[in-house]
């Protein structure tokens, strides 16, 4: 990003209170993008929500819905994230330098539990597509290379044994869109087509330690074609479908493992925390009954993460930005199905 973009990002959190990660993503950030008025979207990982709401209301009393500062404040801020939501508050529509911008807050352990263990997917969705990182005291962006080769592997397992480059990192897109209800009706059909294509170098750059990886493992092939795009040929014997399946989170094995069968082994990795101990591992008959349940356990925990987070977030930005917010969401939804 240039010094002068990545500067202007930052200088936000000048207006706010102290936050341990920062990351900003969506369309205007697409090299492509020429829609300079459409909204800039900030992730804030915090120590403490509720600390950190009473203080930025505050300082930024109007960034939030009316009824929230008046009825309960900081604590009912929390208790909707939390309880209703996926523990993210967004307020949207807040105007910065001229600038519209929206902003998520996030516990910092929740944060970190969703990249590991995907246990919402919804934020580890996120930092599954390329974000710029402008904060990260916590070295996120490390821990997050545990969520980028799961993503991976689940998108492997969903492929078939050749593919494109451009037909991975739609998979990995599609994701965390998996069961969300907003694609249904409040959400560019072509979203993540969109996507992949407007950010095709930032995939590349982000998964290809992992390819390599993978390849060196045998379980895939890359070849070049006579374009920029790579073709992809991938083993889809079973022993590479366990091993696909053992990287995925410990959230999904478990669901997995309760549909199709699970039994334990020894760990036995010298340096790992539970060496020596018993790990539970998910039994695999075949690659399409591997590729079946972890797409039937993706699109449940979406599906239900986003319906919640749907909820939370029409009740924590108020009746008029919730329709505001809605109606953009369908305009764009509209003029991708005309």
């Amino acid at each position: 990003m240039e010094k002068g973009k990545r500067a202007e990002l930052v200088s936000f959190l000048k207006s706010v209170p102290f936050v341990e990660f920062c990351c900003v993503y969506g369309s205007t950030l697409h090299p492509n993008n020429k829609d300079k008025s459409a909204m800039v979207d900030y992730i804030l990982g915090v120590s403490d929500p509720l600390q950190w709401h009473s203080q930025n209301l505050k300082m930024n009393a109007d960034h939030y819905a009316s009824w929230l500062r008046l009825l309960g404040g900081a604590r009912l801020i929390t208790q909707v994230a939390d309880d209703i939501g996926v523990g993210v508050h967004f307020n949207p529509f807040v105007i910065w330098n001229d600038k519209m911008l929206k902003y998520g807050v996030v516990r910092m352990r929740d944060l970190v539990q969703d990249v590991l263990n995907w246990e919402k997917i919804y934020l580890s969705g996120r930092l599954q597509k390329p974000v710029h990182i402008l904060v990260d005291n916590l070295d996120i962006a490390n821990t997050n290379s545990v969520n980028l080769r799961a993503a991976l592997s689940a998108a492997l397992l969903l492929l078939p044994s050749k593919f494109t480059q451009e037909d991975l990192f739609a998979k990995i897109c599609s994701l965390s869109y998996m069961g969300d209800l907003r694609m249904l009706f409040a959400e560019d059909k072509n979203k993540v087509k969109k996507i992949v294509q407007g950010q095709f170098d930032l995939f590349h750059s982000m998964y290809k330690p992992f390819l390599q990886e993978y390849e060196a493992r045998d379980f895939l092939r890359v070849s070049l074609s006579g374009t920029d795009q790579a073709n992809i040929s991938q083993d889809c014997g079973l022993p590479v479908t366990c091993s696909l399946v053992s990287s995925l989170p410990l959230a999904i094995r478990s669901q997995m493992g309760k549909k199709l069968g699970q039994k334990k082994i020894i760990n036995e990795l010298r340096n790992a925390h539970f060496a020596g101990q018993a790990i539970n591992e998910v039994i695999i008959g075949s690659r399409e009954e591997a590729s079946k349940c972890m797409q039937g356990v993706l699109r449940r925990i979406v599906m239900i993460s986003s319906a919640r987070q749907a909820v939370s977030g029409l009740l924590a930005v108020g009746g008029i930005n919730a329709t505001k917010y809605l109606a953009n969401k369908m305009q764009k939804a509209w003029k991708s199905w005309t």
